[in-house]
């Protein structure tokens, strides 16, 4: 006990002469400069290293920018939406759970109703107070907000939308509102400098700046023959908004991007102003988009072969019963040369031709039929429903490799386990409406697909449409392992392209 009394009394004496060394020192000055009565002498730079005069084009430069952005962002909106998502009272077993996380109030036996919130962009196109953005941000959902540059909230009404173009139309009842010109995307060039501006990760009037990549592929029969590419940042948030020229304009509709990461990698793709223009236009008028066909099929090349090069003849390889191109007596094997006086350079060429070109309007076809040119005229029709999905002409497996090579490469596809996606779990995953495909479940860790992530919706590999696993199943097994394959993946509200490379 006495030990323990002399512990404490020692303890109690060394606290003392600490705090007594402590205040002898913070009064001299020896603990802390914190203290210092004596200020501390500085200068600051008083001029550029640069001379203003030798950099004068890009203080310009920078003037010019400034005016650009601060004349079209109060244009550009954030779209936020609002869907309420039904949630089950009583507890029962989740089969997806092992595969899913779900979202916390999820599992709340008191609540009835889960609300999800998504966010995308959108710009400013009438006087009116219509807005254009993708389809996709809006699909299926409550209630849809638009927030203003200025901050303020409006209601917003869906006018109409195409999920094929994956565009739709808004409207706000604000006359106050300045809309952007939709520029004529014809004359856009690769090289091009462009502005994206839009809502990327919920931080609002985000700009990016870069150029045209490329534009209007004719040796690709998918999309991609359609869309601009650019290397301006496009993250989740900007889609649905603009792609801006250096006149203010819009040229584009930023959509989709191909990464590796779910983020932006400087491949970003936006749809022609042109085509939201002709889209814009239908759906105010007629409450749809209208299109024309022709009613010709041109087969998509098999895995690993080359595309057909740019200017190669678009060769008729089936017709469809009943379609324009039948009343033409279009034959298998005919080579499109003209269409209603317009060359035919690619497959992609004739498309835009046929969809620009008037409901009902007789027009002509140049063709090469057993070497002769000969001249042929039908009337284009409106394109019947299913058509893009019931028509498409079946693509060929490759040739299975050689023993030795099939294991060569390794095939980064086998290790992605997959499920069905059912309308239950479409509905948890907050899917748009019409997504078809697989959901992703698993991913091997030595795969090579880090970026696919669970819950992942996998539509397509290499332009061929996923409807089941045993779609999936067939494609792993018929692909060149040695070859890069091309997913379409869409991840809650999100599509993009990921591209696997071989291992």
């Amino acid at each position: 006990m006495k030990n323990l009394l002399k512990f404490f009394a020692f303890v109690a004496l060394l606290s003392l002469a600490i705090s007594a060394l402590y205040d002898y020192r913070l009064k001299h000055g020896g603990l802390s400069t914190l203290q210092r009565t004596t200020p501390e002498k500085y200068t600051l730079a008083s001029s550029p290293n640069v001379d203003p005069k030798q950099v004068a084009s890009l203080e310009a430069l920078n003037r010019e920018r400034r005016a650009l952005v601060s004349a079209v962002v109060p244009s550009v909106v954030a779209v936020k939406t609002t869907k309420k998502i039904a949630i089950e009272r009583q507890n029962q077993l989740d089969p997806f759970g092992f595969f899913f996380r779900r979202p916390r109030g999820f599992q709340n036996p008191n609540d009835e109703a889960l609300v999800q919130n998504s966010l995308g962009s959108g710009v400013i196109v009438t006087n009116e107070g219509h807005i254009i953005t993708n389809n996709h941000v809006v699909d299926q959902v409550d209630e849809i907000d638009v927030q203003l540059s200025d901050g303020r909230t409006e209601k917003a009404r869906l006018v109409g939308a195409d999920d094929q173009v994956d565009l739709a139309v808004l409207k706000i009842d604000n006359s106050g509102v300045k809309p952007l010109k939709l520029a004529d995307s014809d004359t856009v060039q690769a090289g091009d400098f462009v502005l994206a501006i839009g809502n990327p990760f919920g931080f609002d009037e985000t700009v990016t700046d870069g150029i045209v990549s490329s534009k209007g592929r004719p040796n690709r029969a998918d999309v991609f023959g359609d869309l601009i590419q650019t290397n301006a940042a496009i993250n989740p948030g900007n889609s649905g908004g603009p792609l801006i020229n250096l006149r203010g304009e819009v040229v584009g509709i930023n959509t989709a991007i191909i990464s590796r990461s779910g983020g932006s990698q400087g491949i970003g793709f936006a749809i022609p102003s042109n085509t939201v223009r002709t889209a814009l236009e239908s759906l105010l008028k007629k409450g749809r988009i209208i299109r024309g066909y022709l009613g010709i099929q041109m087969r998509v090349p098999q895995t690993g072969q080359p595309a057909p090069s740019p200017g190669e003849p678009v060769v008729v390889d089936e017709i469809v019963p009943g379609s324009p191109a039948e009343e033409a007596h279009l034959e298998k094997g005919d080579v499109i040369k003209k269409f209603d006086g317009h060359e035919v350079k690619s497959f992609t060429d004739l498309r835009n031709l046929v969809s620009q070109a008037d409901l009902n309007k007789k027009v002509e076809l140049e063709i090469v039929r057993a070497g002769k040119t000969i001249a042929v005229a039908t009337q284009i029709k409106e394109q019947p429903v299913g058509y893009e999905t019931g028509r498409v002409v079946p693509q060929q497996p490759p040739a299975k490799p050689t023993p030795g090579e099939e294991n060569e490469g390794g095939n980064a596809l086998a290790g992605i386990h997959v499920a069905p996606l059912t309308p239950e779990l479409g509905r948890q995953l907050d899917l748009p409406n019409g997504v078809h495909g697989v959901v992703v479940t698993a991913v091997d860790p030595d795969a090579g697909v880090a970026d696919l992530q669970k819950g992942d919706v996998i539509e397509e590999v290499n332009q061929q449409p996923i409807n089941s696993v045993a779609d999936y199943n067939k494609i792993v097994h018929s692909i060149d392992p040695r070859q890069a394959q091309v997913l379409s993946v869409c991840r809650h509200r999100v599509r993009s392209f990921l591209v696997l490379r071989p291992r």
